[in-house]
C-alpha cells in the first residue's frame, strides 16, 4: 500500500512511501543553505538539474546533473556552493521517519 509521507524535506516537497523505502524531490535554489541534519535512513541522490559542491563525511565531491551519491544513515551531508539552482532526486531506505533525536545516539 503506498501513502503519503506526513514528513516533508527541505524544500516542502512531499515523498512516496512504503515501508521499505520512501522518494522525493529536494531542491534547493543557487546560493542559499542546505541545513539539513543527518538522516536515521540510508539515502541516495541523483541530481537532475544544477551544480554545487557536496559534503558528506570526510569527503567533499563537485555535481552536477547525472550526479549519483550515497549518503549512510547518521553521516552528516550538505550541499553547499550551489551556484545554479537544484534539484535531485531523493530516496530514503527504509522510509523517511524525520531526523535523529538525543534518543537515537545523535546530538
Amino acid at each position: 500500500m503506498r501513502r503519503v509521507c506526513r514528513d516533508r524535506l527541505g524544500d516542502g516537497s512531499r515523498h512516496t512511501c512504503v515501508p521499505a523505502l520512501s522518494f522525493g524531490t529536494y531542491s534547493l535554489p543557487a546560493g542559499s543553505t542546505d541545513d539539513q541534519f543527518p538522516h536515521l535512513q540510508d539515502e541516495v541522490y541523483v541530481v537532475t538539474r544544477g551544480r554545487a559542491r557536496f559534503t558528506s563525511g570526510a569527503r567533499t565531491v563537485d555535481v552536477a546533473p547525472g550526479t549519483s551519491l550515497f549518503v549512510p544513515a547518521r553521516e552528516p551531508h550538505r550541499f553547499h556552493d550551489i551556484t545554479e539552482d537544484l534539484v535531485a532526486l531523493v530516496l530514503f531506505a527504509p522510509a523517511y521517519s524525520g531526523v535523529p533525536g538525543p534518543a537515537d545516539g545523535l546530538d
